[in-house]
């Protein structure tokens, strides 16, 4: 299977939701209730246009199909579609401050088959060329083995309290390649 992975463009949107309400229906199963996975769609998950402007959201496609996609940040927000984060979203300073790793969803008939990793390696490259040499991010509880699998150490958990009262567990993790100075 011939996989390319390419930065995602205002075009991709509609494929895009398609494919996270998907991957979060088909991945989330056995994590999280039903209701959970319902309001987490609603309230987190989704685009972050942010990272649609600043060239920082990658599309893995085959085939012409989107089967995955994942970004960096070089900005505050660590996780949640546009509906979840503050307007005003400041830039990071990557002299003391982590690259976030965002947004990853691959299609559940992709999943396992190194689609996140191959995104996630790029992400983490293009980061380091713009400076940042550390990286964090918020896992959803099903992307746990795979951030781990790829070096991250989960730091504290953090229960997102949704609009309508779910709760959505989410492991902040990290990636240190150079300890940050004390």
């Amino acid at each position: 299977m011939a996989v390319t992975i390419r930065p995602a463009t205002f075009d991709d949107v509609p494929q895009l939701m398609a494919l996270i309400a998907l991957s979060v229906r088909g991945l989330s199963v056995g994590y999280y209730t039903p209701a959970q996975i319902d309001s987490a769609i609603k309230y987190i998950f989704g685009i972050d246009s942010q990272l649609i402007i600043d060239g920082t959201y990658y599309v893995a496609q085959t085939d012409g199909i989107i089967i995955g996609c994942g970004g960096w940040s070089k900005r505050n927000t660590l996780y949640g579609g546009d509906q979840h984060k503050p307007v005003e979203d400041p830039l990071l300073n990557p002299e003391h401050d982590a690259a976030r790793i965002r947004a990853f969803f691959v299609h559940p008939d992709y999943a396992r088959q190194g689609i996140g990793r191959r995104i996630i390696s790029v992400c983490e490259t293009e980061a380091k060329n713009n400076g940042f040499t550390n990286f964090e991010l918020g896992a959803t509880l099903p992307g746990v083995p795979l951030y781990t699998a790829m070096g991250y150490q989960p730091v504290k958990r953090v229960d997102a309290v949704l609009p309508d009262g779910e709760v959505l567990g989410i492991l902040k993790m990290q990636k240190q390649q150079y300890p940050y100075e004390v």
